[in-house]
């Protein structure tokens, strides 16, 4: 039977989810959400959006985004096409993890999503070229409530695995972290 199991990373909250599908000599069939036995991640509300991306270049790094409260959201997030490497950073206020990060690497073949509680901040590098994520939102999309940090900011020091290709305008204009960084409420 096709199943998803919760894999927890050092970040508490932060999730991976390991996709077990069934197959024969046809092909297969995997189950991608599934309310009752993803229940324990305790999703702050019912999926409110699935967005799409395509990313073209080997190396584009797209990130760090988040939305800030009231319009916080979780989200889940799997490569249907190629490979990313997948980055959340706790931006949590309280949290013993502040402003650490965690990594995944996701592809159609390793069957991985990633669970994004709300207050991370979230971005990927695209590892090979034609990469395509699908994101599935607690909450809607909501432009006044959009924040991000810098992908290479030495504050964060994320190992990108290939020099950052492609950053887009926005994405270079965000913050570096200081002192007046202000911690996410959830």
């Amino acid at each position: 039977m096709a199943s998803l199991t919760l894999h927890a990373t050092p970040l508490a909250g932060l999730m991976v989810v390991e996709t077990t599908p069934v197959g024969d000599a046809r092909g297969c069939f995997a189950r991608l959400f599934c309310a009752r036995e993803l229940a324990p991640l305790r999703l702050p509300g019912p999926i409110a959006q699935v967005n799409h991306s395509f990313t073209a270049a080997k190396g584009t790094v797209r990130g760090m985004h988040f939305q800030r409260p009231p319009k916080a959201e979780a989200k889940l997030i799997r490569c249907l096409k190629g490979r990313v490497l997948d980055v959340a950073v706790d931006l949590r206020k309280g949290s013993p993890t502040f402003l650490k990060w965690h990594a995944v690497e996701l592809s159609p073949e390793n069957r991985l999503a990633f669970y994004l509680p709300q207050g991370f901040a979230h971005g990927f590098q695209t590892l090979e070229a034609d990469c395509e994520l699908l994101y599935l939102h607690t909450e809607f999309y909501s432009p006044e409530h959009e924040g991000g940090i810098r992908f290479d900011d030495p504050e964060l020091g994320i190992a990108w695995p290939l020099p950052a290709a492609e950053p887009s305008a926005r994405d270079r204009a965000h913050p570096l972290l200081g002192p007046d960084f202000a911690p996410l409420e959830t």
